[in-house]
């Protein structure tokens, strides 16, 4: 059985997460950004949103990852976005908001796994879990109601391959440098 509690140094992993992240979230602020003009003239301004969504959700997979506890994912998640918000992200208090949705929408693949595995199968599952919550929020907060079932079918895919690519794929290659590395100790199967 794999302890709950958290420990001091558990504590400034997270903290450090949300630090690192919080910097990755504001320049992808940019990026987001930079999507939007290039898209909007094409009908596809909001598609910014999900190209960018895999960025967004990376610091959840990779706290759960390395913590491998409950609430990690959580916890990476909402203090990324928390770091974003005090670096001046355009969205302001609203990133807490976000935060707080992809972090339950990142820990619900490991809970469903009942935090037992840590592997692809565990990446996978949060992967379709963050890609579904969070285009579920999306549907009502950025009025992807309102868009035609073509487009968002399309917004739903980009984001998928978005967050596919970098809170799984990138996530799994980076915990597994940093158990080459003898960072962690393993990410337990």
């Amino acid at each position: 059985m794999h302890t709950t509690r958290y420990h001091l140094k558990d504590i400034i992993l997270l903290a450090l997460i949300g630090i690192i992240f919080g910097v990755i979230y504001y320049a992808g602020d940019f990026l987001y950004n930079g999507f939007t003009i290039l898209l909007t003239p094409f009908g596809l301004g909001p598609m910014a949103n999900d190209l960018t969504m895999g960025l967004w959700c990376m610091a959840g997979p990779l706290a759960a990852m390395l913590l491998q506890r409950p609430g990690a994912a959580f916890f990476g998640e909402f203090l990324g976005a928390a770091g974003e918000m005090f670096l001046g992200g355009q969205w302001g208090a609203a990133n807490l908001i976000s935060g707080f949705v992809q972090g339950i929408a990142t820990e619900l693949g490991f809970t469903f796994t009942g935090y037992r595995r840590y592997n692809w199968f565990s990446l996978t599952l949060t992967t379709l879990t963050a890609t579904l919550v969070t285009f579920g929020w999306d549907w009502f907060r950025n009025g992807y109601a309102h868009f035609s079932g073509q487009l968002d079918l399309l917004l739903l895919g980009a984001r998928f391959v978005s967050i596919f690519l970098f809170s799984g794929v990138l996530v799994k290659l980076i915990s597994n440098l940093l158990v080459r590395a003898h960072v962690i100790k393993t990410v337990r199967s």
